[in-house]
């Protein structure tokens, strides 16, 4: 499958405009994974502007 970088890109929901992974969804999640996180467009905008992509956060905030 190929990675349509320009398109992830405008599309991502991720406020943190810093990270050399945003736009390149493999590497994000696998990042997050290893980290037992979970990527921010998963989250709600309100709950991504946190930073806090723990699982436990992700489930307090889809209740």
């Amino acid at each position: 499958m190929e990675c349509i970088y320009e398109k992830n890109l405008k599309e991502c929901t991720c406020t943190y405009t810093a990270c050399e992974k945003r736009g390149k969804c493999c590497l994000c999640v696998s990042y997050h994974r290893k980290r037992n996180e979970i990527p921010g467009c998963f989250f709600s905008p309100q709950a991504e502007k946190t930073y806090d992509r723990s699982i436990k956060n992700f489930i307090a905030t889809n209740r």
